[in-house]
């Protein structure tokens, strides 16, 4: 993975990049480049499943930046660093 080349995208007008997917996040986070977390809540209980954060040996301080609730029930948080 180029980060240099990630940084350049990220510096760029006009839009977002989106991160999905826990090895993806894992590596964009590990090599410190997200700026904003967005976590869907879906009103379901599942039990089970695939964590999407790993284990990290750092703690990162998150500040709630919004939260939007949509008519299905998901909300969504906004986190920035």
């Amino acid at each position: 993975m180029d980060v240099e080349e990630i940084r350049a995208l990220q510096r760029r007008p006009g839009g977002d990049m989106v991160v999905g997917g826990p090895d993806l996040a894992r590596t964009f986070r590990e090599l410190d480049l997200i700026d904003e977390y967005r976590v869907y809540v879906h009103p379901v209980l599942i039990g089970r499943g695939r964590p999407m954060f790993q284990a990290a040996d750092e703690h990162v301080g998150l500040t709630l930046a919004s939260a939007r609730t949509f008519g299905n029930g998901v909300v969504r948080l906004s986190y920035v660093r």
